[in-house]
């Protein structure tokens, strides 16, 4: 298991606070007609709007934000961290295909959807690469981190994925579109700091209690094995 840097912490902790931060000051400076509940988080950098660089830099910084947690989040395994990249990226991609003044964009609309998808989907590919809790074949390998284990990962694609749901049924139907996209936009922003922040306390848990039999303890100076990396022999591959 291998550590988590501060600088990812931090990192993981300024996606929320960009994305909230940059709508807030961007809806300040539109005119009076603008209102956060039935409009959206991406007429903030559109074509018409006031100040769009204010919303484009939030949003191309929060996709950063994103491609820095996959790069770095080992825990959570290939899968996710795949997804999770492929969210930051869509996120950056939306800067280059925003709203247009009049009507809709195809364009917008496919990228704005996979963004969210990939980034409502990733907590299920780490639920389901890891254990799905203890393993009785190899008593002293530890659970994965919390955030990561099977029911909380699922619970998570599930709710965020109910979000999206709540989304696309007021973009097509109701009148509270605004609201629904920023409700499901910090919400899939706060997941990746949750899951780092659970990361890095059972790296942190795992340094201090190694990975011996219990009872005994970790031989000072001696980094035990990762209690996340497969096991050798036929149950697993080296």
């Amino acid at each position: 298991m291998r550590a988590v840097p501060n600088w990812a912490v931090a990192t993981a902790a300024a996606a929320p606070l960009l994305l909230v931060t940059g709508w807030t000051v961007a809806e300040a400076r539109q005119p009076a007609g603008y209102d956060p509940v039935r409009d959206t988080i991406s007429e903030l950098a559109g074509h018409d709007a006031a100040d769009a660089w204010i919303m484009i830099t939030c949003l191309v910084l929060l996709g950063c934000c994103y491609l820095a947690v996959a790069a770095v989040l080992h825990a959570a395994g290939l899968p996710s961290r795949f997804l999770l990249a492929v969210g930051g990226v869509a996120t950056i991609a939306l800067v280059a295909f925003p709203r247009p003044t009049v009507g809709g964009s195809l364009s917008h609309g496919i990228v704005a959807t996979v963004a969210v998808l990939a980034l409502a989907l990733w907590p299920a590919g780490s639920a389901l690469w890891l254990p799905r809790g203890h393993d009785a074949g190899h008593p002293n390998r530890p659970e994965p981190p919390w955030a990561f284990r099977r029911t909380v990962g699922l619970s998570a694609t599930v709710a965020l994925l109910a979000l999206f749901g709540w989304f696309a049924f007021e973009v097509t139907s109701g009148s509270r579109t605004g609201l629904a996209e920023r409700v499901t936009a910090v919400a899939v922003s706060l997941w990746p700091l949750l899951a780092i922040l659970s990361a890095r306390r059972a790296h942190l848990a795992w340094v201090a209690g190694g990975a011996a039999p219990a009872g005994t303890a970790p031989i000072a100076g001696v980094v035990p094995p990762d209690p996340l990396r497969p096991a050798d022999g036929p149950d697993g591959l080296t």
